[in-house]
């Protein structure tokens, strides 16, 4: 065997055997006649002890120790020992290894950047690198982390009659939604297969099929533009069950995401999760995942500021602010950094307005030559400003106001440390709308998919109120970001008829995208209706990341490109050829 015990599980018990560990060289360090080598597996690491000695034997070993670089791979036996100076810091930090035998497994070029949790190497680096970047603890400890809530939601879903059922890969392009990544058929000349964005439709068929309770940890594929919280490959916890409302779900999926923040961080969520409406969450935070750790509500003064000849706010649809509590005490230049924060691209506002509510009640105000202190005061009690306080407005267009105030709420509430990632404050958002109008092409899309219910009390407005009706769709968030969501499907035919009608859909066509679908509801569709909880957003969350590339394993960059084996990348002429394919020059 190379080895009989790993590097992390000696301890002061296993004092006087004699084992055998193998891994890689951590470090060593040379100190006299001694010589320590810090030996790593997947396991931890144990500290072994290289003596130099007038014995011939015992020399050699001495003088290989000390030949050992970084990353080395390596065998080693001896005698378990008390170490005298020892390190708290490591479960394997009471006891040493004194080395009798040692054999270099392979040797290592010098790595491009240290293998510790606080390496030398960046992003691009370690992702270059990536299997090096996996062998640091830190990483290897997100990769576990996944691994276990794996095992444990299968097992939860397990205990609640869901069956683990695997859905196609190669499917039929859609082209609703984000965009299909297409795979060429070498067998069908001319045709394509797309990767699945989820397994919706698969789903909706299992629960015709009769199987009541599905889930999948699937893969999923998406071409859209990446950010931090998205990988044009990515995992999702998908769900779906037979004979439900929207309540059924809700519970069915509270119940698992609680399950999971015990099983993970030891904390107990007794109560129900709130609920909002979508309508509140952009009105009250300019964002459908509000983050809801923390206050900083919107307030609307519209009414207030109207009429007073100060073009930005009387040209506006919308002026509304926020309170950051005790920030009068900001200076000049901390609400300068402010302003071209909204101003930058990514937010894009065109200015920002202030009052401070003075300690003494008075008010200092970028706007002062146009409003009163007893106008600045009425702002002020809306808000409820206390002294001490800074008040924060924006104006302009309603829909862009509100999505640029919430990005000036979350900058405050990181400025003020009110957005700890050791708390945790998940909600349900409800009543999300069915459609959403596109400008560009004169026509209603489907918020979420052209299989979402409407709310049962607005059916009579699909024709006379479109844009108004809600779907019966929830989201589920934490912490301001979007942790999964789903919806209770149609599954009456002529519902889904009028449905895609509303989207644009010619019957052929509608049938052309979707008929195995339809024909399949002409057989006795139950009602259904499922969630897919985005699991390496579940992960990143718990692991209190700001990224999901580092829950895994070998992640693509934010240009989609997976720098370590260099793909995508072009293909040899005869693949092309044989798949009949023509590229076009680039101009």
């Amino acid at each position: 065997m190379y080895r009989d015990k790993t590097c992390g599980e000696l301890r002061l018990s296993d004092a006087g055997s004699k084992v055998t560990v193998a891994g890689w060289v951590q470090r060593s360090r040379k100190m006299g006649g001694m010589t320590f080598v810090d030996v790593r597996d997947r396991y931890g690491i144990t500290q072994v002890v290289f003596n130099t000695s007038d014995n011939t034997e015992e020399n050699a070993l001495f003088d290989a120790a000390n030949n050992l670089g970084r990353e080395y791979v390596v065998q080693v036996s001896g005698t378990v020992t008390e170490r005298t100076s020892k390190n708290k810091n490591i479960p394997t930090g009471e006891i040493e290894i004194i080395a009798e035998k040692l054999k270099v497994l392979n040797k290592s070029e010098i790595p491009p950047f240290t293998i510790e949790d606080n390496t030398d190497g960046g992003d691009d680096l370690r992702m270059k690198f990536r299997y090096l970047d996996l062998r640091r603890p830190a990483v290897r400890k997100n990769l576990e982390l996944r691994h276990k809530m794996a095992f444990e939601i299968r097992r939860y879903l397990d205990s609640k009659g869901f069956l683990e059922i695997e859905t196609p890969i190669l499917v039929k392009s859609t082209p609703e939604g984000a965009r299909d990544f297409v795979v060429p058929s070498r067998m069908n000349p001319g045709e394509f297969y797309a990767l699945p964005q989820s397994p919706q439709l698969f789903k909706q068929l299992l629960m015709v099929s009769g199987f009541d309770r599905y889930f999948q940890i699937a893969k999923c594929f998406r071409d859209e533009d990446l950010r931090a919280d998205r990988q044009p490959e990515f995992t999702q916890i998908d769900c779906e069950m037979s004979f439900v409302e929207q309540e059924d779900v809700i519970e069915m999926f509270e119940g698992l995401v609680k399950h999971i923040f015990k099983y993970v961080k030891e904390i107990d969520f007794t109560d129900p999760f709130p609920r909002m409406t979508w309508n509140d969450a952009m009105k009250f935070y300019g964002s459908d995942k509000p983050d809801i750790r923390f206050g900083m509500k919107f307030v609307e003064l519209t009414d207030l500021v109207k009429g007073k000849g100060f073009s930005v706010v009387d040209d506006a649809e919308l002026t509304v602010g926020i309170v950051a509590p005790g920030c009068a005490s900001y200076t000049r230049k901390q609400i300068d950094e402010l302003t071209e924060f909204v101003k930058r691209p990514q937010v894009g506002a065109k200015g920002l307005m202030w009052v401070k509510v003075e300690p003494d009640g008075s008010f200092k105000s970028s706007v002062g030559k146009f409003f009163s202190a007893d106008e600045l005061k009425t702002w002020a009690e809306r808000m409820d400003a206390k002294p001490g306080d800074l008040i924060l407005v924006m104006s302009g267009d309603a829909m862009k106001t509100r999505k640029q105030l919430c990005e000036l709420r979350l900058e405050m509430g990181n400025r003020l440390g009110l957005r700890d990632k050791n708390v945790f404050a998940p909600l349900w958002v409800i009543d999300l709308p069915l459609f959403e109008w596109d400008e560009e092409t004169q026509r209603y899309y489907a918020m979420h998919h052209p299989f979402t219910s409407p709310n049962p009390e607005d059916i009579d407005k699909l024709r006379t109120d479109t844009g108004n009706v809600r779907a019966t769709a929830y989201d589920i968030v934490v912490n301001g970001t979007e942790l999964g969501g789903g919806s209770i499907r149609i599954h009456e035919a002529a519902l889904q008829d009028e449905m895609f009608e509303l989207l644009g859909f010619t019957p052929e066509k509608a049938q052309e995208q979707f008929g195995f679908l339809m024909n399949a509801f002409k057989y006795g569709a139950p009602p259904h209706g499922g969630l897919a909880l985005g699991f390496d957003r579940f992960v990143s969350i718990l692991a209190g990341l700001d990224t999901i590339r580092d829950v895994i394993a070998f992640p693509k960059n934010n240009s989609g490109r997976d720098v370590m084996n260099e793909s995508p990348s072009p293909i040899d002429q005869a693949q092309l050829d044989e798949l009949q394919l023509t590229l076009k020059p680039m101009e």
